[in-house]
């Protein structure tokens, strides 16, 4: 497995959850990293991104100042903070791994993807 996402879980509104995505080096080291999510009935869409060297993020707007991405290069993870969950946050939460150094939201340019780990915020 390249790339394995964990963390989610059950929270209600309001609430934290970190997810992690750890990746190995020879795909994710000089990659641009992204999250993406999926809720039933609803398209994949971009929630965060972070560029290889963890200088630049970019945020779905709805997201921003709730969610932080951040990479630890040396370890291999990259991390989504989600904090001030809402009811809407809930879906499957998938990391990718960008064929870039940069982290497009466009999810056609990302090569390698993650499993998906089930993020659920009850009201």
């Amino acid at each position: 497995v390249q790339l394995q996402a964990s963390g989610g879980g059950l929270v209600q509104a309001g609430g934290s959850l970190r997810l992690s995505c750890a990746c190995s080096r020879r795909i994710c080291s000089n990659n641009g990293m992204g999250w993406f999510r999926q809720a039933p009935g609803k398209e994949r869409e971009f929630v965060a991104g972070i560029n290889w060297s963890g200088a630049s993020t970019t945020y779905l707007d709805s997201v921003k100042g709730r969610f932080t991405i951040s990479r630890d290069r040396a370890a291999g993870t990259v991390y989504l903070q989600m904090s001030s969950l809402k009811v809407e946050d809930t879906a499957v939460y998938y990391c990718a791994a960008s064929r870039t150094a940069y982290s497009p939201t466009d999810d056609s340019q990302y090569s390698s993807w993650g499993q998906g780990t089930q993020v659920t915020v009850s009201s």
